[in-house]
């Protein structure tokens, strides 16, 4: 899809599309003094869908989110970071149950009504006495301004670097309708859906199941098409809110304006999918894998996750290593049917493998491109009309370092 079908909203953010507030605080989850506890509100019932991990091991905030959606709408989703509350047994259901009382309470809510996400440590028991304290004082500090967004990324944060938020703008019906995402994540990221935690909100009228169906096709070809270190999280959760604020048309399938806005859905999840990608833990590079000429789309999927999990082709470019024998080996062991005399490598510009053969290439103009922030190696395996693009990181010293100390 053209990029002109939307434009991207300079400053904006979840707070942007009509009908949202956010905040965003520190309860004390967190040994530093960062915000660890947030709420993202709608003044309306809000359509609303969700996408979740698929580890077994799926916290206690999973079931109650789920709970939540079960009627197909929303008016708040609470999160902490600082700890999953993951593998906690029946207390930790029940303090994922008391947000969700609790938050309902101090905004005047149904319990119906209310996510609950976190994030953090696997398998200690939040501290309760500061998550409730905190939920009290979340309602003051409420508001529709970019800072009120701002409190709001920072308290979703762990090892994260960055925040990660977008917003864009979109025609429909010829009213503009604006799409808006943050998301955490850096590290245990393996989508299927990686520690990673996304939030998005539109001012669009759109049914819930319809924003469903989105909402899983889109995340099949962003978020989780992401790896950072091949560990699914027992947290992921991906979220969206529609207030129904702009007004438009319902939008569905049969809109004549559904392509635009789903290529804008989708543009926002990508950027965030991306984003998280380049902010892994001790990553100095965003790696883009992009497979042409598959069997399928599943086929390309599956095999430029492979090449992107591979830590022999993440170590390469960490070392700036232009060792395509590295990308080669992944693809022939992705298990997707590949005719092994038809397969072309570049790493960005640099043809470095013709018809599975080597090509001479000037090694120096290699090393000065692979130093880069961004690197792209394209596969084409000339099989198919499949294709698919993954994203991921270098494998750095740091990370080790990182993970070697995660919860001291």
């Amino acid at each position: 899809m053209s990029d002109q079908l939307f434009k991207q909203v300079q400053g904006g953010s979840v707070t942007t599309p009509s009908g949202f507030q956010a905040a965003g605080l520190h309860c004390g989850l967190k040994k530093t003094e960062r915000n660890d506890l947030g709420v993202i509100i709608c003044d309306v019932p809000a359509a609303a869908a969700a996408v979740y991990t698929t580890n077994l091991f799926q916290a206690a905030p999973l079931q109650v989110t789920r709970d939540s959606l079960s009627n197909g709408t929303l008016r708040a989703v609470v999160v902490n970071s600082g700890n999953a509350n993951a593998c906690t047994g029946q207390q930790g259901e029940q303090d994922a149950y008391a947000m969700r009382a609790e938050t309902a309470r101090q905004l005047g809510l149904d319990e119906q009504d209310v996510a609950v996400a976190s994030t953090g440590v696997i398998g200690e028991l939040l501290k309760m006495d500061r998550v409730l304290s905190g939920i009290e004082r979340l309602p003051a500090t409420l508001g529709y301004e970019p800072d009120h967004a701002e409190a709001f990324c920072q308290s979703i944060l762990t090892t994260d670097l960055v925040k990660k938020e977008i917003c864009l703008q979109v025609e429909v019906n010829g009213i503009d309708v604006h799409i808006a995402g943050a998301a955490k994540g850096s590290g245990m990221i393996h989508p299927n859906m990686a520690t990673m935690l996304a939030f998005m909100t539109t001012d669009a009228v759109i049914p819930a199941d319809a924003l469903q169906g989105l909402l899983r096709d889109t995340t099949d070809r962003t978020f989780n098409m992401i790896t950072v270190d091949g560990d699914t999280s027992t947290n992921d959760m991906l979220v969206v809110m529609a207030s129904g604020h702009a007004g438009n048309l319902e939008l569905t399938p049969e809109h004549e304006d559904w392509e635009a806005f789903a290529a804008a859905f989708r543009h926002v999840c990508e950027h965030l999918a991306q984003a998280i990608a380049r902010d892994g833990e001790g990553a100095t590079k965003l790696v883009e894998v992009q497979v042409t000429g598959a069997v399928s789309d599943l086929s390309a999927r599956a095999i430029a996750k492979t090449v992107i999990g591979s830590s022999l082709v993440k170590s390469a470019m960490f070392g700036a290593d232009a060792n395509w024998g590295r990308v080669i080996a992944a693809v022939g062991r992705a298990g997707e049917p590949v005719d092994v005399n038809t397969v072309d490598i570049r790493l960005g510009d640099i043809v470095v493998l013709t018809a599975s053969r080597p090509v001479p290439f000037d090694e120096e103009v290699a090393l000065e491109y692979l130093k880069g922030d961004t690197v792209r190696i394209t596969v084409d395996l000339h099989y198919g009309e499949g294709q698919a693009i993954a994203w991921g990181c270098d494998l750095t010293y740091d990370y080790v370092r990182i993970n070697a100390a995660y919860r001291t």
